[in-house]
């Protein structure tokens, strides 16, 4: 990778990655926050569904605007945003009743708007990447997400230690200013003067476009399916295993908190490290197929773990661990499955998509995985009431089923190895 390509990764990759950190600090901190000015659950999943709502709402509306106006500027203004938002946050942290509730309120949809730049990221990505690079550089927006989760929380806990309950906030505006500031004086254009659509649409028109097209709209299909299993696991894992490991609440804290960290740190190594050896010997169509087939092989088993023994390093490796062992094996196999999925995916949709149509095909994508995120807990949740294995088994059959019919439409269709072959060759 020539120099001149590497310092634009770099920026791109922390521009991701300072942005999750910032949502990663907050997060956490909602629940909380809301509960404590005695916000009714309604609220408190409002507040919470804001950020993703928005993201629905406006990726397709920022990657449509960086195809004609270009990447740069649409990732300076939203994270500039972004740094606006969190000081919002902040200030609304410092103060009483419903009018913080609303101002907390207001700085998540601001958030939201402003997060949904992860489109123009990967279409930057897109404009200075060879096709055959495609897939890994791809995984360096997934390394990042999962780097900024991980680590979010920690920083949330410093920031509330040294300033108070504003802290957080503060800390998280800082580091998305010190970003701006980064790539304002680093970041060049991607985008080439000129290359602009032959057709400008609205939202409404682009998202019929793109879903329109026989295999881009399926790729958001698949995509869309992905996320929403693995936000189904997420939303009922801690209470799962609460439940099938017999915790108390401070040890079902620890364990929840250990095995999401564990899952992001297993997803995020997987993204940033081997993907691209393995896209080069499975070759991305297979790749989408084989990871949706992993997730389901991980998703399927989890109901039925059960133990009786405290989480402990000693526990781990005793005899009596061996529950605890295949909980964590299986998450190992749910986190890889879900990271081997998103770079081969946004790697085709880089090749297939009209080079003047990345930012908004990306925007589709990335709106619909923001829609899994939006339905999938209140699914999960919804289908948990009824029987608590159901959400897996749905989810993990669903895999299945996608995983199937992925390899018959991109491992077997002909239609498919034509275009990305005639896109490589830049026909």
């Amino acid at each position: 990778m020539s120099k001149s390509q590497r310092s634009p990764l770099v920026i791109i990759f922390l521009t991701v990655f300072i942005d999750l950190i910032g949502f990663g600090i907050v997060l956490p901190l909602l629940p909380t926050y809301a509960h404590g000015l005695h916000a009714s659950g309604l609220m408190v999943g409002t507040i919470m569904a804001a950020y993703s709502a928005m993201q629905f709402l406006f990726a397709p509306a920022w990657g449509a605007w960086s195809d004609r106006v270009g990447r740069r500027p649409v990732l300076l203004i939203s994270t500039a945003g972004a740094a606006g938002s969190y000081a919002l946050f902040a200030f609304g942290s410092t103060l009483t009743g419903s009018t913080a509730l609303w101002v907390i309120f207001l700085s998540r949809i601001f958030a939201g708007i402003c997060g949904a730049n992860i489109t123009v990221a990967q279409a930057y990505i897109a404009d200075i990447t060879p096709p055959e690079e495609s897939g890994k550089r791809m995984g360096l927006i997934g390394m990042a997400f999962g780097l900024g989760f991980i680590i979010g929380p920690l920083v949330a806990l410093a920031g509330q230690a040294l300033i108070g309950p504003s802290g957080p906030g503060w800390l998280a505006a800082t580091i998305c200013a010190a970003n701006f500031l980064f790539a304002f004086t680093n970041l060049p254009e991607s985008w080439r003067p000129g290359l602009k659509p032959a057709v400008e649409r609205n939202r409404r028109e682009g998202v019929i476009h793109v879903m329109g097209t026989p295999i881009l709209g399926f790729l958001v299909v698949v995509f869309f399916l992905a996320t929403f299993g693995f936000t189904c696991f997420e939303s009922n894992l801690a209470i799962l295993v609460t439940r099938n490991f017999n915790l108390d609440d401070p040890s079902a804290r620890k364990v929840g908190a250990v095995l999401f960290s564990f899952a992001g740190i297993i997803g995020a190594f997987v993204q940033g490290g081997p993907i691209g050896k393995i896209i080069k010997k499975v070759g991305e169509p297979k790749l989408v197929a084989i990871s949706l087939l992993i997730f389901a092989a991980g998703l399927l088993p989890m109901p039925w773990l059960r133990g009786n023994e405290p989480l402990a390093w000693s526990t781990m490796f005793s005899a009596q661990g061996g529950s605890w062992r295949l909980l964590f094996f299986f998450v190992a196999l749910i986190a890889i499955g879900s990271g081997l999925t998103r770079p081969p995916l946004f790697a085709l949709l880089q090749r297939l998509a009209p080079e003047t149509e990345r930012g908004l095909t990306f925007g589709v994508a990335q709106s619909g995985a923001s829609l899994a995120r939006i339905i999938g807990p209140l699914f999960a949740g919804w289908m948990y009431d009824r029987h608590p294995s159901w959400p897996y088994v749905v989810c993990s059959l669903l895999a299945l089923l996608t995983g199937a019919i992925a390899w018959k439409k991109l491992v077997r269709g002909d239609v498919l190895h034509a275009r990305v072959s005639a896109a490589a060759a830049g026909v």
